[in-house]
């Protein structure tokens, strides 16, 4: 494990800046690591809670000085450089740092006059011709403040970790009350908070909270970050330019809100200058590879869909949700993926998705009945993408998924209710990190979803995240777990670990934790042993 601290420059250059507090309130972060080049990312704010969003700043502009490094303490600094803060964009800067080594760690921090941030750690993507032995990484979604405490966060960051993928609903638009919702929180956070986010001073705020969560900024200086939203950052359920039945910004004004929205996420995250929005769009669907182990395919399936069918609801499969005029990524976005299934070469194809792919029933009995705002209401899309793939020769696809606030592990099919024989890629949908609460092992929902959908392996619904090992050979999965989230220091636990072997689609169960703590498969490790294993020589993981 490895947690940055602040650190002290005394050159006489770095003059103190006219700040009346600490400016590095809401920490540091990198992401988007490519093999010579990653951005990193800080925003500064003396008063993240500060009312009218600004976090406190004044109107000007300031730079902002970075370095880094080979070693956190400095001594070996390989690139430094100024970029400037302007109130334009929050305060927020993302420098893009060239140059780099392949497959290599680095340290970074800012500093502006005297004042110096913690300090981050990041790693470059290996080379695009390299086959590494392993990849380690974990995934993670659905992080509403107001539900708990970012303990699962503080966990994330002492894995150590290649990259972490955030899978949307960063944060959540509702209002709280101003002692923070279920946290119970001890000071007031303000009556600011109060009612729905509709304009940039307010996504402003929600964020300078958020943010401001020393366990999600643990996690943010641990390892690099790629990310995606789902709905959540802009409003419940929105398609494109079409809002939630409920609205409070319907028509022209909800493209208002959702320049707003994307201007704020931007503002707050690790992303590069291609990420820049322009007015009411941001493109956020890009390919980022680890060599030719694993390519990670990011997507959006908010910004081009077409509305939900059957009015976004719980409803019974029909010429809606089958229709192939329909779409839930946009047609560019569909050709855009079937190139790079053409073009990759990564051993491992990794869909990072915002809703479950595979079909979701809820009915017990022979009917159907599936909720439409995941790829449920888009079967003709979920069957192209399924599609191009086979037809383009992808051998171990693998999509990753949050949204629900549970775990699942799912067979992907083309035709569900068809034989075994169909199967074509696996799922690993994982759960929140704080919404719904404390959560529980088991749920009546969970046994109907396992008695109806056949092709769904395992459900939990505690909190939490996936941490995921991959090998030339394997993909695990462990569904890391806490027990609570509505009052702080909730201690981890592998649930369970399911593997994918090369060449052979559908995951099987390697270790399951809980009361009975079984393990699966010949000569499976104990969790003692997969914890060494990690901190050691990879070990291919038996299926």
């Amino acid at each position: 494990m490895w947690l940055g601290a602040g650190a002290s420059l005394t050159s006489p250059a770095w003059s103190r800046a006219p700040f009346s507090d600490y400016p590095f309130r809401l920490g540091v972060a990198s992401g988007d690591p490519l093999p010579f080049s990653v951005v990193l990312w800080t925003r500064l704010a003396v008063d993240p809670l500060a009312a009218d969003g600004r976090g406190g700043m004044s109107q000007r502009s300031y730079a902002v000085r970075w370095e880094l490094a080979e070693d956190e303490r400095f001594r070996r600094v390989v690139r430094r450089g100024v970029v400037t803060a302007t109130p334009d964009l929050g305060h927020s800067v993302h420098p893009e740092v060239w140059g780099l080594r392949p497959g290599h760690e680095y340290f970074y921090r800012f500093s502006v006059g005297s004042e110096v941030s913690p300090v981050g750690r990041t790693k470059t993507a290996p080379a695009p011709w390299e086959f590494r032995r392993r990849l380690d990484f974990a995934f993670a979604s659905c992080a509403s403040f107001a539900a708990g405490y970012y303990t699962a966060y503080r966990h994330l960051a002492e894995e150590d970790l290649d990259v972490v993928l955030h899978l949307g609903d960063y944060l959540y638009e509702y209002g709280m009350d101003e002692f923070g919702g279920a946290r119970s929180l001890s000071e007031s956070i303000g009556t600011q908070f109060a009612g729905e986010t509709l304009d940039l001073a307010r996504y402003r705020l929600q964020y300078g909270l958020y943010k401001s969560d020393p366990d999600l900024m643990a996690a943010h200086a641990s390892a690099p970050f790629i990310v995606t939203f789902d709905d959540h950052e802009v409003e419940n359920n929105w398609a494109d330019e079409i809002p939630e039945a409920s609205s409070q910004t319907p028509g022209v004004a909800f493209l208002a809100r959702r320049t707003a929205a994307f201007q704020a996420y931007y503002e707050n995250l690790p992303l590069r200058s291609g990420q820049l929005p322009s007015g009411p769009d941001i493109q956020v669907y890009r390919s980022l590879s680890y060599g030719r182990l694993l390519d990670f395919n990011v997507l959006d399936t908010r910004q081009y869909r077409d509305d939900q069918p059957y009015g976004d609801g719980v409803a019974v499969p029909g010429p809606e949700t089958t229709d192939p005029n329909t779409t839930m990524m946009g047609w560019e976005q569909e050709a855009w993926l079937r190139h790079r299934f053409r073009r990759n070469q990564g051993r491992w194809q990794v869909l990072a998705n915002q809703a479950p792919m595979a079909e979701t029933d809820r009915d017990p009995g022979e009917g159907k009945l599936v909720w439409t705002d995941p790829w449920d209401g888009y079967d003709a899309n979920r069957r192209r993408v399924l599609e191009s793939a086979r037809q383009l020769g992808v051998d171990n696809l693998v999509v990753i998924t949050g949204d629900r606030h549970t775990n699942y592990v799912n067979d992907l099919q083309v035709e569900y209710g068809a034989p075994d024989g169909d199967v074509f890629g696996t799922e690993f949908v994982g759960t929140s990190i704080t919404s719904g609460g404390d959560g529980a092992d088991m749920i009546p929902a969970g046994e109907q979803y396992l008695a109806s959908n056949p092709h769904m392996k395992f459900f939990n619904s505690q909190r939490g995240y996936v941490r995921c090992r991959v090998t030339p050979d394997t993909f695990t999965s462990d569904y890391r777990v806490v027990p609570f989230v509505t009052r702080p220091g909730a201690p981890i636990s592998t649930r369970a670990s399911w593997a994918v072997e090369h060449g052979v689609p559908g995951a099987t169960l390697a270790y399951e934790g809980g009361v009975t703590g079984r393990k699966f498969g010949r000569n499976m490790p104990s969790e003692a042993d997969l914890d060494t294993r990690r901190a050691g020589d990879p070990a291919r993981l038996p299926g």
